[in-house]
């Protein structure tokens, strides 16, 4: 899907063809959209299907017609019926007469934009267009993370009662999106700092400021994202230490309960066996006094087992 905006009188319009001060939005294009663009442009396309791919990593590349700028963006997945974390590619293709984006998948981040919900953003400013872009991506990669704070907890308050593995795996699930994340980050760092030593792409002194503001929010989003892996790996192992405690636990009280019900089936194994001489074998009262000798002697050693924390 190709998408063309342009702002004018004070707001954001969607175009129907293609104008110099525009933003073309190439959301999952088809080959022949790729195509298109390619020719008009002067593009490599290479470089438009690049962003297709889940695999590619960040980087800053200067043509003599253009300058790409590959930045990874996190984003959410659905996997059985769970919400997964994961970051994909998303390219931003600053052309002599136009900006373009590509992407794999619609994105909140460039949807803020489509719905004229970010201040002082003009398709013709191309060098600002793209640090506004790094900025929301950067703020986006903080509000995931705080989701993934807040699940983090919701799992370890389950965990407290739990002695399945589900809510590990859970956990598991979230350290490697926090992996995924650090990853995504760091690439991000290297083009941001490419970006502000890049002579090619027209600076003005406001956008300096904004490049450094870019720069810090994705300090700050590696900062949590290590806090938060760093938090999940210490919880994960304390909580599998837990559970393999409380397993234990479980065992030896069954162990207890096993040993305590084994003595009055011994007594009575003893008492059933087809001899003459049975002591109390003759003696009228001799079945309540074996059942009630077994039931004492069962009740000393649950009382025993008792005293030494055993149950």
């Amino acid at each position: 899907m190709v998408e063309i905006f342009k702002t004018y009188d004070g707001g954001i319009h969607k175009m129907n063809e293609a104008e110099e001060g525009c933003w073309i939005a190439m959301t999952n294009p088809s080959a022949s959209e790729l195509l298109d663009v390619s020719e008009r442009y002067n593009i490599d396309i290479d470089h438009l299907r690049a962003p297709l791919d889940e695999e590619e990593r960040s980087r800053i590349e200067i043509e003599d017609d253009y300058t790409l700028v590959l930045v990874d963006i996190p984003s959410l997945e659905e996997r059985n019926g769970k919400d997964r974390y994961i970051t994909i590619p998303l390219a931003i293709i600053i052309a002599k007469e136009v900006i373009i984006t590509v992407c794999l998948e619609e994105t909140s981040i460039l949807k803020s934009f489509m719905d004229g919900r970010v201040k002082g953003f003009y398709t013709h400013m191309k060098t600002r267009f793209i640090l506004q872009i790094l900025y929301k991506n950067a703020s986006v990669f903080l509000q995931y993370l705080r989701i993934i704070d807040h699940k983090s907890e919701e799992i370890e308050h389950k965990l407290h009662q739990s002695t399945k593995n589900r809510e590990l795996i859970e956990l598991l699930e979230l350290e490697k999106s926090l992996v995924y994340f650090t990853t995504s980050l760091r690439a991000n760092e290297v083009v941001l700092e490419k970006l502000m030593k890049t002579e090619s792409i027209k600076k003005y002194p406001e956008d300096t400021e904004l490049l450094e503001d870019v720069i810090i929010e994705n300090k700050q989003a590696i900062e949590m994202s290590n806090i938060y892996s760093g938090i999940l790996s210490g919880m994960m192992d304390a909580f599998a230490s837990v559970i393999s405690n409380n397993l234990n636990i479980v065992m030896k009280f069954l162990a207890t309960v096993t040993i305590v019900l084994s003595i009055p089936t011994m007594v009575a194994s003893f008492y059933g066996m087809n001899f003459d001489n049975i002591p109390l074998g003759h003696n009228p009262f001799g079945f309540y006094i074996v059942t009630v000798g077994a039931l004492c002697l069962t009740g000393t050693i649950a009382y025993f087992f008792a005293k030494k924390d055993l149950f």
